[in-house]
């Protein structure tokens, strides 16, 4: 039977990478068949590295049946997998988030979880000596997954060795780091194609914060404007894309990779309360510029309260 490997709903790069590069380990150095899989349209810094590196977009799935073995990788939250996951024969996890809890298995599985700002660098670690097999499109995304996580090292859950790791990945395929990210931070970038419900979940997370569902949503750009120019359309759409999803809020995040900042849209009361309560700001209108803010893992997550 072949193993499912896939990450999370709405899947960036990491989660669309990683499923590529683990089933790859399991098929061709485990000898376990394996293929990866997604739960969504890739984001246009996930396709990019796609097409980048030769790579077919893996399939999409809605959800898991009680026959499949599945591995799940940068995610451990069930609220951002398949609705059957738990019924499924969950083999293993390989994640880099904050244990959420709710996943249940039929038998004892391999769990890897560590503090590093990139899946695809804890798979680099496990895969050990292995690796040196790998294809240069499997490197490739390895690379590209790390970068994205990372913001090419701008991110403040970079830590040393997932640096050390993507700078040997890039000596070993002779390229550059800068070049690469750039061109995948343009990618990023490029969001004309999106409605605004679209962008409000490009990449977005659901959180309970004192009561209030929540669902935070964080755009990561190299060009803020023109994000930042469809304003008050995204915070019209908030209303609906809200009560679609069961939440009583969404916060919008419009991350400057260049400035390392962030600029939180504030629509209401609710969320000028949340962002003044949590960052020690004073809003005055409908956006706050949040310094230094760049990570919804590390910076903004932690610090939600009311």
């Amino acid at each position: 039977m072949t193993t499912l490997v896939f990450g999370h709903k709405s899947p960036d790069t990491d989660s669309t990478g990683s499923p590529i590069i683990w089933a790859w380990y399991l098929s061709e150095v485990k000898g376990t068949p394996a293929k990866a899989v997604l739960l969504g349209e890739p984001n246009t810094e996930a396709a990019f590295v796609l097409k980048h590196w030769g790579l077919d977009k893996p399939a999409i799935i809605t959800d898991v049946t009680a026959d499949d073995k599945v591995v799940v990788v940068d995610t451990n939250n069930p609220a951002e997998l398949p609705p059957s996951i738990n019924e499924a024969k969950l083999q293993a996890i390989i994640d880099h988030h904050m244990l959420v809890g709710g996943l249940k298995t039929k038998t004892p599985i391999d769990i890897t979880i560590r503090p590093l700002a990139c899946t695809a660098t804890i798979m680099h670690d496990l895969m050990g000596a292995d690796l040196a097999r790998a294809p240069k499109a499997i490197k490739g995304a390895m690379l590209s997954c790390i970068l994205s996580d990372t913001l090419e090292f701008r991110s403040p859950t970079t830590t040393p060795h997932d640096k050390a790791v993507a700078e040997a990945l890039a000596a070993d395929l002779g390229i550059s780091i800068n070049e690469l990210a750039t061109a995948m931070f343009e990618a990023k970038s490029d969001v004309s194609a999106f409605s605004d419900a679209e962008l409000l979940r490009m990449d977005s997370k659901e959180y309970n914060v004192a009561g209030k569902e929540l669902r935070v949503s964080v755009l990561e750009t190299t060009a803020p404007k023109v994000v930042l120019d469809r304003k008050d359309s995204l915070m019209a759409s908030m209303v609906d894309v809200a009560k679609e999803d069961g939440a009583d809020q969404v916060l919008l995040f419009v991350v400057d990779i260049i400035k390392e900042e962030a600029t939180l849209l504030v629509p209401n009361d609710l969320v000028k309360q949340l962002a003044e309560a949590s960052f020690g700001c004073t809003v005055t209108g409908d956006t706050v510029v949040l310094p230094g803010i760049m990570s919804r893992k590390k910076q903004i997550i932690p610090a939600l309260k009311l």
